[in-house]
């Protein structure tokens, strides 16, 4: 009965593992500031004359 207990143990240990890994992952992501959207290159408006 005790390897059963240990089994079992083991596995809930590494299941709450799993999900705190999961959980500080989704943490740190979220944590990272987003990047700003500016673009590398520009282009000039042509005039709109006609």
């Amino acid at each position: 009965m005790s390897r059963l207990l240990a089994a079992a143990l083991t596995v809930v240990v590494a299941a709450v593992l799993a999900v705190g890994a999961a959980l500080g992952v989704v943490a740190l992501l979220d944590a990272t500031p987003d990047q700003p959207n500016t673009p590398l290159i520009t282009y000039e408006q042509a005039g709109q004359g006609s």
